[in-house]
């Protein structure tokens, strides 16, 4: 079990906890009823809000130790961490107790997860193609910038504006990339690898923020924290499944189930709590209408984020004819978060306002893919390889000739 411990503070909960209540309940009308919620729980609110100050105790340790002086035989450097990445603990001599605690912790696998399962969740999400780049980007990312807090990090660590920003969204898609492959979720996969590495990264950014006195934790609670790290985690799961539908995607009680237990795992071995893992959408949708309920208001880093991706998608290596792609590529975008956001929450984030006009045929081609197409297991696997092309194509756009590597960790 995800080991977490609260950090002293003078009040239970950071200042941005419910900084928007009326926002957040306009904004949360939909999952409301999605997720069939009649009135609040004050409880799970309670635990929502105390989260925002904890953190991943496991991955602080590691990273504690890799700031040790160097004579210190506890000190664990990149060398080791990555050796036993790669070719597990016991491959590492003299293996120091953090890295040892580290390891035993994401080597596990618990009793209920189901590999097999793993890999049904996988497929499903490769077979939606585009229409998965598209929630995630869209209704997951920029949606996700509505609100104080993440966005506000992710501008100080310079993760996502200006120049780097379609880099760096391109690294998370090659990590989601990862984890979809056939495989890919075992010990020697490259998705299972690319979380373990993302959650060393998470705890090192946490304890840089903490330590250099850049974050202020009395207004949005630890850098990484149980609260947005289970937020995130519901983007991927029950919110993907939601945003496909709406794109036409029919969407089965199986594959659902599958998504669901995919991403329950990847979360698990992300550091999540396992109270804030959920079996099925509805359970999930349930939470993350309690999260939405809150958030803090949109401050200025939702809109310099969201105008880096927007502008970015125009600026794509888009071939021969990115006079053409580029400026479509960018408009098509915008009629989508018209779509799935709507007008206020686009001017919120300063984003033109733009009609739909690109919802109605995607609509109608996934009702075919999903209704027709993928009702055959010969059709299922020609919509994965189709998916497989398209998320190929879309990493070549973003990176060109250049290697998609993950934020790296510290020599």
């Amino acid at each position: 079990m995800t080991s977490v411990a609260q950090r002293p503070s003078e009040t239970a909960y950071p200042t941005r906890f419910r900084g928007a209540p009326e926002r957040s309940e306009r904004i949360g009308r939909v999952l409301r009823l999605a997720a069939g919620v009649k009135e609040l729980d004050e409880e799970l609110v309670d635990r929502i809000g105390r989260k925002m100050s904890t953190r991943d105790e496991v991955g602080a340790r590691l990273v504690r130790a890799m700031g040790r002086d160097r004579p210190d035989a506890e000190r664990v450097t990149m060398a080791r961490f990555g050796e036993a990445l790669e070719h597990g603990i016991d491959s590492v001599p003299d293996a120091p107790e953090p890295l040892r605690e580290f390891f035993a912790v994401v080597d596990e696998v618990p009793d209920w997860v189901d590999f097999d399962e793993v890999e049904r969740g996988a497929r499903t999400i490769r077979r939606m193609g585009r229409s998965v780049d598209d929630v995630l980007l869209q209704l997951s990312l920029i949606g996700g910038y509505r609100f104080g807090g993440p966005a506000d990090l992710l501008v100080a660590t310079g993760g996502l504006t200006g120049s780097t920003a379609m880099r760096r969204l391109g690294e998370t898609k090659k990590w989601a990339l990862a984890i979809s492959r056939p495989g890919g979720m075992r010990r020697d996969g490259e998705g299972f690898k690319l979380t373990v590495h993302v959650r060393a990264m998470h705890a090192l950014i946490n304890h840089r923020f903490e330590t250099n006195g850049r974050w202020d934790a009395q207004r949005w609670g630890l850098p990484i924290n149980q609260a947005d790290q289970a937020s995130t985690l519901g983007l991927f799961n029950s919110t993907l499944l939601l945003g496909v539908r709406a794109l036409g995607w029919i969407v089965t009680p199986a594959e659902s189930r599958a998504v669901m237990h995919a991403w329950k795992y990847v979360g698990w071995l992300m550091g999540v709590d396992e109270d804030c893992l959920f079996d099925t959408e509805r359970e999930q949708n349930r939470f993350n209408y309690h999260i939405l309920r809150v958030q803090d208001d949109v401050t200025p880093a939702g809109a310099a984020l969201s105008g880096a991706l927007v502008e970015g998608k125009r600026n794509l290596d888009h071939g021969r004819f990115g006079a053409i792609a580029g400026p479509y590529a960018r408009l098509r975008l915008l009629s989508m978060l018209r779509y799935f956001l709507g007008k206020r929450d686009l001017r919120d984030l300063e984003l033109p306002v733009t009609p739909i006009w690109a919802i109605p045929p995607i609509v109608a081609t996934n009702l075919v893919r999903s209704g027709l197409i993928a009702r055959s297991r010969r059709g299922r696997r020609y919509l994965e390889r189709a998916g497989d092309r398209f998320a190929q194509r879309d990493l070549r756009r973003t990176f060109g000739p250049d290697s998609p590597e993950i934020g790296a960790l510290p020599g």
